[in-house]
């Protein structure tokens, strides 16, 4: 229920005439989507944890497909020892993705069977947009996307550490923080 409502309050938004982001690829609102996860540290009592090696953090993951504008169109909320990849599949399996033509990724989504299996579930293609090698703050085109929603969520008190039992519960926060996010801008 939260998921529709966070859809219909996105689409009587863009009614409205706000356009997001000025930039050349922001055209086409719902033909890209940009795919990314954080990991979030989990309270005690959490009754579900993983590890996510990479980051050094147990908790879990939030998994957010984002547009053009930085609307989620699909979010899933897992333990930290899921990859990346699993996540985001998970996500766009349960919210039903329709009209994207690509997904825009980070370094972390490089393998074939992601491709592949982005290909058959949305039908759209993958871009992966890398870090330079060099170990210098820069940033990345079409990435800031994503980064500003984790950022907009940042803001909400209650998402800085996962306070919940069941990641179902976790993710019904970040929709309604999304909600709050929108409600805000109408």
């Amino acid at each position: 229920m939260g998921v529709l409502l966070l859809e219909n309050l996105e689409q009587s938004l863009k009614k409205t005439g706000w356009r997001g982001p000025r930039e050349p690829w922001t055209q086409c609102h719902s033909k890209y989507v940009d795919s990314y996860s954080q990991s979030v540290k989990n309270v005690d009592y959490a009754e579900k944890k993983g590890d996510d090696a990479g980051k050094k953090v147990s908790g879990i993951k939030r998994h957010l497909a984002v547009d053009t504008q930085g609307f989620p169109h699909a979010i899933e909320v897992t333990t930290a020892n899921v990859t990346d990849r699993k996540g985001a599949l998970k996500a766009f399996e349960r919210c039903k993705l329709s009209g994207v033509e690509k997904v825009l990724v980070d370094g972390g989504y490089t393998r074939a069977p992601f491709a592949k299996e982005v290909r058959h579930t949305l039908k759209a293609t993958v871009e992966v947009v890398k870090h330079s090698e060099l170990h210098t703050f820069k940033v990345l085109p079409k990435r800031w996307v994503v980064e500003r929603s984790f950022a907009w969520l940042n803001k909400s008190r209650r998402l800085w550490k996962n306070c919940e039992r069941n990641l179902n519960c976790s993710l019904q926060f970040v929709v309604l923080a999304f909600l709050a996010i929108i409600l805000k801008k109408l």
